[in-house]
């Protein structure tokens, strides 16, 4: 570590009871710190410092051991990297139009991703361990940085009560402290040369706020003036501000639907979160080892992976000014926690050997919990972020060749489809006729957990309930299970367009018995749902008719 945060040093004299409690908390963060720089390896290769010995008067050489630098933070791999994957995309990509019509060459190519992805995986992961010392002695020293300030803030009030009369002033002293306390660590001060400039950084920040306020009032009248002036300047500025209006609303449309973000810097957060998903992987593979001592292993684990557009959709919804690379570093790291869950669970069992002797048996129970990005988004984002969330989405933040791999791009190509002509005998039902029109407004909306409205996309029941609720009925925003509880279940044979379908263990629910997904149906064996994107199914797939459950009439609106 280069940044070294020092110790503070105080008497007992010199804390009052209050401030012991500060004190004792900056001792427990330097403890940690302490205790986190001694686990960076030291490099084995010595710094030579030439020497005098005192006796012979000969110059000697004097060998110390330093910190191994530390290697590149994902991050920075991530963002030299990203234009070759980019590269490597379109190169995959190219090879698979030449291989729709060549097998060979499109098993090669195959093979070829096949192997490139194997080697990301290992060379990420074998990184990612090595940067863990690294990473943990840095959020270490930021902890005992954030105590030091905060213990060294609390000290001057305590010393100088005075000054800390109004908001300003104590605001004004804690910037004071946080910025000498900065340049303290920087420059490698001692601890004492460290209090002394920050308490003398806090003073004269408390005497220029006494004389900013004196100022004002030797000057209250003049201020007032200004302020009245500026009042009439700014209520003028929104009068033309207002009639702009129009041609800003055509602009923010495009702004609201644009990725924020440059290729390098969106490519570069794919491939950092790639790595992190390599990481655990890694783990899971080499679980035996990392975690020895049982006699039996169970594992119970979720498929790893994610969409790069509900990603970067996300990173954009929760920084819509724009976002770089390293600003996004904790928030990858906190939209990982929430979508990966990894936990263990030790069983016991007596068991008998040959000779009838018992002996404990243990059972080590491994489950990986995947909680899909897209069904996450209602615990991440705000109300208003999964508006933004769903425009994104729906436009593909106008880059839909960003991320060919994806499913979205090539949405109308799947068996769900966008477009599809509906029988016009059914549509001579008005009431059908109704749903049908409200429905496919909203073909191509993304599929967002918990979403129930246009302005945050629908999952599978708020799409209905939003459909059914403005087309003459009102029944409120319904789960899947409760829509089915307010129909009449009614036979294949005798479903007709407008009633609707539902389907059970589309996911893990906590009634496996209770339906998981619905649609509504439109005749020939087709319905129109929200899957991912909103749009047309073939009921007859094999997928659902694994899940079907039954179709259902809604009652007269």
């Amino acid at each position: 570590m280069n940044r070294k945060n020092p110790r503070l040093q105080f008497t007992d004299a010199e804390l009052n009871p209050r401030l012991k409690e500060h004190n004792r908390r900056a001792e427990k963060a330097a403890d940690k710190a302490e205790a986190a720089r001694k686990k960076i390896p030291k490099d084995r290769k010595k710094i030579k410092r030439r020497m005098v010995d005192q006796l012979s008067g000969k110059p000697r050489l004097r060998f110390e051991e330093v910190d191994r630098p530390a290697p590149s933070s994902s991050l920075s791999r991530a963002v030299h990297e990203a234009p070759g994957l980019a590269l490597s995309s379109k190169a995959h990509e190219k090879l698979r139009d030449a291989g729709q019509d060549n097998v060979g060459v499109e098993s090669a190519d195959t093979l070829l991703q096949s192997a490139e992805s194997g080697g990301h995986i290992l060379e990420s992961a074998c990184h990612s361990h090595k940067l863990k010392p690294y990473r943990a002695a840095a959020r270490a020293e930021q902890r005992l940085e954030k105590a030091n300030v905060n213990l060294l803030y609390q000290k001057q009030i305590q010393d100088h009560p005075q000054s800390a009369s109004n908001p300003f002033s104590r605001w004004r002293q804690k910037r004071a402290i946080q910025k000498r306390y900065a340049a303290s660590v920087r420059s490698g001060e001692s601890a004492a040369a460290t209090v002394e400039n920050a308490a003398r950084a806090a003073r004269n920040a408390a005497q220029r706020s006494r004389k900013t306020a004196a100022f004002f009032r030797r000057h209250g009248k003049g201020f007032l003036t200004a302020a009245a002036l500026f009042l009439t300047v700014a209520f003028l500025i929104s009068c033309v501000s207002s009639c702009m209006v129009l041609v800003q609303g055509g602009l923010s449309v495009l702004t609201s639907t644009t990725y924020p973000a440059s290729d390098t810097d969106m490519l570069g957060a794919e491939a950092a979160y790639a790595g992190m998903e390599a990481g655990l992987q890694f783990e899971l593979d080499n679980y035996e080892t990392l975690h020895g001592g049982y006699d039996e292993y169970v594992y119970v684990l979720d498929s790893i992976g994610h969409d790069p557009y509900v990603l970067t959709s996300i990173l954009s919804a929760l920084h819509p000014g724009g976002w770089t690379l390293e600003m996004v570093e904790d928030t990858l790291e906190m939209i990982f926690r929430q979508q990966y869950s990894l936990t263990e669970s030790m069983e016991t069992e007596t068991r008998y050997d040959s000779d009838r002797n018992p002996y404990d048996y243990t059972i080590c129970t491994v489950t990986l919990k995947n909680f899909d990005l897209s069904r996450l988004t209602p615990y991440l984002l705000t109300e208003d972020q999964l508006a933004l969330y769903a425009n994104y989405m729906k436009n593909l933040g106008n880059r839909p060749d960003l991320f060919p791999q994806s499913a979205y791009p090539n949405a109308s190509k799947k068996e769900d489809y966008l477009d599809y002509d509906v029988p016009s005998e059914a549509l001579e039902d008005e009431t059908f006729a109704s749903m049908l029109a409200e429905a496919e407004k909203y073909l191509g909306y993304p599929y967002v957990w918990g979403g129930s409205s246009p302005a945050t996309s629908f999952d599978c029941s708020g799409y209905v309930s939003w459909v059914i609720n403005h087309s003459g009925w009102n029944v409120g925003r319904l789960g899947a299970k409760a829509l089915c509880n307010l129909c009449t279940p009614v036979s294949s044979a005798n479903a007709r367009p407008g009633d609707l379908v539902f389907f059970i263990n589309t996911y893990d629910a906590p009634d496996p018995d209770a339906p998981t997904h619905c649609g509504i149906y439109v005749g020939n064996s087709m319905m129109i749902h929200c899957g991912n994107p909103i749009s047309y199914a073939n009921l007859n797939s094999n997928y659902w008719q694994n899940h079907f459950y039954t179709f259902a009439r809604l009652p007269n609106p």
